[in-house]
């Protein structure tokens, strides 16, 4: 009986889990296409028309007025280029029976039929973020050419689970909640951000998006550098060389010393010294291992080979010993 009931159990906790995320299957673009149409017996009747009947989204309305959408204006007609019809799709049937919802209900009929409406938080995120690319294509907005394969989309992320259009003018994540709203899905590096050693992030000299590239990049972990070390030379100038004297573990990728969020290590090290370098480094060295070759030393090796990045100054021998 006892192990029945640890089934049952299991089998619970099992449909707990798998109800929290809905997976959502492939369809064809024009499948998306057809979700975000809208109602096609609705017309387009503009945001005069129909925010005019209904105040409850009057800030929501002065926030898109002076957002970057609200301020491409049509040289034609001089109506704005973006308008809540441009993502919630035509709205006559949405508002089409409010004035006499209000002569029944008084204040509580002021209030458009949400349902005639695309229903976005609906959709299924592929949809969602279709909503956003009809106009911010890949010809208008580089930075998205590779959003369908980028790991945000793959996880089934859309643009509204990190732009929130209807909270202010400013429609871009801002410096200061870049990090928080990264830190949402990744909690770990969140926690390598704490560790003693760290890159600037929480001083505000640093976000997620110097080094990601949130859209999606055909490089390993949406790097916006082909590798990790052409990336880290951005800032890092003086390690990148060209030296007479290499380091070879250096020259190919600095992740293989260094973490990049983090480390309980001095200088972001991936191990503390000398047990980082003994990793490739036989450590028979007479700075490491004392005269009887019994007892270890733990000394840095950048206390002598402190050029460790490379070097352009021969040793006694006339080879680099990485010395300054």
């Amino acid at each position: 009986m006892r192990i029945i009931s640890i089934l049952f159990t299991a089998m619970a906790l099992l449909g707990a889990c798998s109800s929290l995320k809905q997976a959502y299957p492939l369809l064809p673009v024009a499948e998306y296409e057809k979700m975000i149409v809208g109602r096609l017996d609705a017309d387009y009747v503009g945001d005069d028309n129909c925010v005019s009947k209904c105040h409850a989204h009057d800030k929501i309305r002065e926030f898109s007025r002076l957002s970057v959408h609200g301020e491409q204006i049509k040289p034609d007609s001089g109506l704005p280029l973006v308008n809540c019809e441009s993502c919630h799709g035509p709205g006559s049937l949405a508002i089409a029976m409010i004035e006499q919802n209000v002569k029944l209900l008084g204040e509580k009929g002021n209030r458009c039929d949400t349902t005639k409406l695309i229903d976005l938080k609906r959709l299924p995120p592929q949809a969602q973020s279709l909503v956003c690319l009809k106009c911010h294509s890949v010809a208008s907005t580089p930075s998205l050419s590779h959003w369908n394969t980028s790991l945000h989309a793959l996880n089934e992320l859309s643009c509204s689970s990190c732009h929130k259009l209807h909270e202010g003018p400013q429609q871009k994540v801002s410096h200061e909640k870049m990090a928080e709203l990264c830190y949402g899905c990744h909690p770990v590096v969140r926690a390598q951000f704490s560790l003693v050693s760290h890159h600037p992030m929480r001083e505000r000299k640093l976000d997620c998006f110097d080094c990601h590239e949130a859209h999606g990049s055909s490089n390993p972990r949406m790097l916006k550098g082909s590798t990790a070390r052409e990336l880290c030379s951005r800032c890092h100038m003086e390690k990148s060389g060209p030296f007479v004297y290499e380091h070879g573990d250096v020259t190919e990728n600095c992740i293989n010393c260094h973490h990049p969020h983090g480390s309980a290590n001095r200088r972001l090290l991936s191990a503390a010294m000398p047990f980082l370098c003994i990793q490739c480094h036989n450590p028979g060295h007479p700075g490491v291992l004392d005269a009887s070759q019994k007892r270890l030393f733990a000394n840095r090796c950048t206390d002598c080979h402190s050029a460790i990045h490379g070097s352009n100054t021969p040793g006694s021998n006339g080879t680099g010993a990485l010395r300054r």
